[in-house]
C-alpha cells in the first residue's frame, strides 16, 4: 500500500469523522427545537404558577441541614422567589433562587471546649455562610477563646438551575443547598421530560415529598437487581429451614440423651442394690 492509499483512507475515515459529527449536531439540534424548547417554555410557565401560590400560601416546613460537630440547622423558606429564563437560539436556562431563614431558637446551643475545636467550629459555620459564634465564656491568657457557644444564625440560598441546549443529549436539572448543604445534579432524558417529571418537580421546590432525586435505574440492571434480591430470599429461606432442622435435631438429641441417662441411672441402681439382694437370699437358705 502506497503513500496515495494511506492518505485516501485517512481522508475517508476524517470525511465519515466529520459526517458523524454534523449528524449528531443535526439530530441535536432537531430534538432541541421539536421537544426540548416547547417543553423548558412549559416548564418555565408552570413553575411561574407554582411560586405564586407559594408566595401567596407560604407553607411552613421547616429544612434541616446537618453542621458536623454542631448537629441540624433548622430554618423556613422565605417564599421569596427570583425566577429568571435566559432564552437563546438553541438553549434555554430557568433559574430559581429562594431564601432560607435560620429559625436560630430551634437549632442547638452547642458549647466547645479547647481553641482548636472552637476555630474549626467557625470554619465550618463560615463555609456555609452563616453565623455561629453566639458567645465566648472563657478565654485563655492570649485573650483568645477557649470555651465557646455556638448557635447557627443567618440566611440560606437555595437555588435550582434547569438547562437545556442542542449539545446536551439531555435536560440538566442542579440544586444549591435543597436536601442538604452542597449541590446535587440530575441529568433527565428528552423523553422522560414531561408531566410527571414536572410535577415532582413541584414538589421538590415546595419542599413536600417527592421521588425527583429518585435514581431509575436501567431495566437490565434492575433485573439483575430482582434476581439477586429473589435468591438472597430464597438462600434465607433454606438457612431458616436448615436451622429449624437442626434445632429440632437438637431437641431429639437431647431428649435420647435424657433416656439413656435415665436408664444408665436406673441399671447402676439396680448394680449398687444387687450386693444387698444377693445376702438376704443367701440369709434366706442359711436359715
Amino acid at each position: 500500500m502506497g503513500l496515495l492509499d494511506d492518505l485516501e483512507q485517512e481522508a475517508q475515515r476524517r470525511k465519515a469523522t466529520l459526517e458523524a459529527a454534523a449528524r449528531q449536531k443535526a439530530e441535536g439540534e432537531s430534538i432541541y427545537k421539536t421537544r426540548l424548547e416547547p417543553a423548558m417554555q412549559a416548564l418555565y410557565d408552570f413553575v411561574a404558577r407554582l411560586v405564586k401560590n407559594l408566595e401567596f400560601l407560604k407553607p411552613k416546613v421547616p429544612q434541616k441541614f446537618a453542621i458536623a460537630g454542631y448537629g441540624e440547622v433548622v430554618g423556613f423558606i422565605e417564599h421569596d422567589y427570583d425566577l429568571k429564563l435566559d432564552a437563546q437560539q438553541l438553549s434555554k436556562q430557568i433559574t430559581l433562587a429562594v431564601t432560607c431563614t435560620v429559625a436560630t431558637d430551634q437549632c442547638p446551643a452547642v458549647e466547645l471546649q479547647g481553641g482548636p475545636k472552637i476555630k474549626a467550629m467557625m470554619v465550618s459555620f463560615q463555609k456555609y455562610r452563616l453565623a455561629g459564634l453566639a458567645e465566648t465564656t472563657k478565654k485563655d491568657e492570649n485573650g483568645e477563646a477557649s470555651a465557646a457557644v455556638f448557635r447557627a444564625r443567618g440566611k440560606i440560598p437555595m437555588t435550582a438551575v434547569i438547562t437545556a441546549d442542542a449539545e446536551s443529549p439531555g435536560v440538566r436539572m442542579t440544586f444549591t443547598n435543597f436536601d442538604a448543604f452542597g449541590t446535587v445534579t440530575k441529568v433527565v432524558p428528552p423523553e422522560q421530560f414531561g408531566d410527571a417529571l414536572f410535577d415532582n418537580l413541584a414538589r421538590y421546590i415546595a419542599r413536600e415529598p417527592s421521588a425527583l432525586m429518585r435514581e431509575e435505574l436501567p431495566d437490565e440492571l434492575r433485573k439483575q437487581l430482582q434476581h439477586k434480591v429473589q435468591q438472597e430470599q430464597i438462600r434465607r429461606k433454606w438457612e431458616a429451614k436448615m436451622l429449624e432442622q437442626q434445632r429440632a435435631e437438637l431437641e431429639t438429641l437431647k431428649r435420647e440423651q435424657s433416656v439413656r441417662g435415665r436408664v444408665e441411672r436406673a441399671v447402676q441402681d439396680v448394680k449398687d442394690k444387687a450386693p444387698s439382694l444377693i445376702d438376704r437370699v443367701k440369709g434366706i437358705f442359711k436359715k
